[in-house]
């Protein structure tokens, strides 16, 4: 590697002008200190680098050197300096790789490709006008994470202090503040061990959720049978309606993760589509779940509504419904997959093919959920503390019976799935809303089963925070 280091300043003090060899290529000539205008050189692969002059086609690949670099940062009152451009192809080797490529299991030099810049034998830092590199590449995948970087020759390793980042899909463009050797780090947002450990944590989770929720659907088919309110109550069926699609979400999930994505289009493209039903009636019935505690918490007056939970059930399992048909007439669904440095498949999924159909259909039909239910269970959570046995403490545990009941709440609305908005902070964040949210059934057996287990106590609830949680119906079918 060392040889490499010094190969720049042998090429500015040798009368070579070009250098052709497999895998370097490189351009050495004199540039005048005193020029009007910045120079553009044509980075091809597998060509050497050449000149570009003003009115020609700027090719896909190459650098831009500020004008001010000649001049300012160049010691003498010499009238012209050497200039190399070096494109290396640094292959399957050690070389140039680093610690952080060499230990970190999802990172790679994209295209095994460098270009170092060097202007006589001053050590260029601090550049008023950054150098521009621009790199072609094919389009790449969404789970990876391009970063411009250069050798830090201090440490031994990639750096990108001192340089920018513009993305592009099929291009990537450097301003750094320096001139070194410049490549583009490639590393998937999870690499093959962590995308496993969030697999088996969610997988764990689910398994759990799923043994929760089947408790939680048999408590209520006993309570229906036994006790007359859970005939005619609203909120109890509409707990069951989240239940049954989050026990079913579970369960799609676990055969996904657990079946190959192999074989027939047709049938990736089923599994894919009724994941994503089961997905958007979770979001459905909790933004409903929502609608129903805004009902009986803040609106309380002129709450019937004739055949009400029949209404909430088409629109509960039949929006999703129509979106999923829209999405699928759409050809939008496939294999969706997660790789390694090494082109190594991490995880593979029948899921979307097509981002905006993702976003749209997943990311914002959430979201809009979402907010609703943070917003009602804002007003809610207000006005439980507000109530006077609370702001008197006038009732032991009064406070804490609240803060139980908000959360028993957030539950129902779907706040867990908010955490997804903090993974972008780092990977703690990814593992806790892998946790958290794949044990939503089982917060929701422990409110079911709280709030309607059968007491031996008949005295009827004293506080509001109590009747706000018990949830009775605000009609009748």
């Amino acid at each position: 590697m060392e040889y490499w280091l010094n190969y720049e300043s042998y090429l500015l003090e040798n009368s070579k002008e070009t250098v052709d060899m497999p895998f370097v290529k490189a351009l050495i000539q004199n540039v005048s200190t005193d020029i009007s205008e910045d120079l553009l050189f044509s980075l091809t692969p597998s060509q050497i680098p050449k000149q570009m002059m003003q009115g020609e086609d700027q090719p896909t690949d190459r650098v831009r050197l500020p004008k001010s670099l000649f001049g300012a940062f160049l010691p003498g009152n010499r009238s012209a300096v050497r200039l190399a451009i070096t494109v290396m192809d640094i292959g399957a080797g050690n070389v140039f790789k680093g610690p952080k490529l060499l230990q970190d299991n999802g990172s790679s030099v994209l295209n095994n490709r460098m270009v170092g810049l060097s202007v006589g034998q001053t050590h260029a830092t601090g550049l008023s006008e950054p150098v521009e590199i621009t790199f072609s590449h094919q389009r790449q995948s969404p789970n990876m994470i391009i970063t411009c970087v250069f050798w830090n020759v201090v440490k031994g390793d990639w750096d990108s202090q001192g340089c920018s980042t513009e993305l592009g899909d099929e291009r990537t463009v450097c301003r750094c503040d320096h001139l070194t050797f410049f490549a583009l780090l490639l590393r998937p947002i999870l690499d093959l061990a962590t995308a496993q450990t969030l697999t088996r944590i969610s997988q764990a989770g689910c398994g759990v959720s799923m043994i929760f929720l089947a408790f939680t659907i048999v408590f209520y088919v006993a309570f229906r049978l036994s006790l007359q309110r859970f005939k005619s109550e609203d909120a109890p069926k509409i707990h069951m309606a989240l239940s049954s699609s989050l026990f079913l979400l579970n369960l799609t999930f676990l055969i996904s993760v657990g079946s190959s994505s192999q074989g027939p289009p047709s049938s990736c493209w089923v599994r894919a589509a009724i994941f994503h039903y089961f997905l958007l009636c979770v979001f459905t019935w909790m933004g409903l779940e929502a609608f129903h505690l805004y009902l009986l918490a803040i609106r309380v007056f002129n709450t019937y509504f004739g055949h009400y939970f029949l209404k909430l059930s088409l629109l509960g399992w039949g929006l999703p419904a129509l979106v999923v048909i829209a999405v699928g007439s759409s050809n939008s669904y496939g294999v969706y997959t997660i790789r390694d440095q090494e082109n190594r498949t991490s995880l593979e999924l029948c899921w979307f093919q097509k981002e905006p159909v993702l976003y749209a259909t997943v990311h914002g039909y959430f979201l809009v959920s979402f907010l609703f239910g943070a917003v009602v269970l804002t007003l809610v959570a207000w006005k439980i503390f507000t109530l006077p046995s609370v702001t008197a403490g006038k009732e032991q545990g009064q406070t804490w019976r609240s803060v139980f009941t908000v959360l028993g709440l957030s539950s129902l609305v779907g706040m867990t799935w908010g955490l997804a908005v903090l993974t972008p902070l780092g990977l703690s964040t990814i593992y806790i809303f892998a946790l958290f949210n794949s044990l939503q059934g089982v917060f929701i057996f422990c409110w079911f089963i709280i709030l309607y287990f059968p007491r031996q106590s008949t005295t009827a609830p004293s506080s509001g925070t109590a009747r706000l949680g018990q949830a009775h119906s605000v009609s009748q079918d």
